[in-house]
């Protein structure tokens, strides 16, 4: 199990890296359309008509790809008074168990996500978010709005897959009380959503 977790671990370390990588690039092109928005209707006097909706697509990208990291590095709000007044032994449990409570969360809403990229609402566009479709910027192709709902399916699907990398270190923690988490912690004394790695 520990030979599938470090596995694992790894696939998450490379998908994580990039996710964050794209989602920095999309922060950097949200700060800037907004910035060139705010230009344009308070010094010219005349809104453009497609800031706001990049920047609302450049915002959904980023979240769907940093909430892996932030659950991976239990960046998430939580309540851990519980956790902090229970033994050892019965923490490994209840943490494994919200985990598990929450991998059947994501996965229902894998399902959801992808009705909702395949179904009725991503066969429309954006209402102004144009692609250019040649060099010479004399042709453009109107974006669907599944372009911008595919970030809710990639952000669970990444969800998902730290999730089970969370869950197999609860779960060796369970039979093994010395098992330690990637920064060398104890993990009963960590949140439930801290990092798992294999030594």
């Amino acid at each position: 199990m520990r030979t599938l977790l470090r596995g694992l671990s790894s696939i998450n370390d490379v998908l994580l890296a990039i996710g964050r990588g794209i989602g920095v690039f999309a922060i950097a092109i949200m700060v800037l359309v907004i910035l060139l928005q705010v230009y344009c209707r308070y010094i010219l006097g005349t809104a453009l008509p497609w800031p706001d909706e990049a920047a609302r697509f450049c915002m959904l990208w980023m979240t769907g790809l940093m909430a892996p990291t932030a659950l991976r590095n239990g960046g998430f709000v939580a309540i851990d008074t519980i956790e902090t007044l229970l033994p050892n032994a019965v923490t490994r449990v209840l943490q494994l168990l919200l985990l598990l409570i929450s991998l059947l969360v994501l996965i229902t809403a894998v399902q959801i996500g992808w009705k909702e990229v395949g179904g009725l609402g991503g066969r429309f566009t954006t209402a102004s978010l144009y692609v250019p479709t040649s060099f010479s910027f004399d042709s453009w192709y109107r974006v669907p709005r599944s372009w911008m709902m595919t970030s809710l399916l990639v952000g669970i699907v990444l969800l998902i897959l730290v999730n089970i990398e969370l869950i197999l270190g609860r779960f060796i923690s369970l039979f093994d009380h010395d098992y330690r988490d990637t920064d060398g912690s104890d993990i009963s004394v960590d949140p439930a959503t801290r990092t798992i790695g294999a030594e």
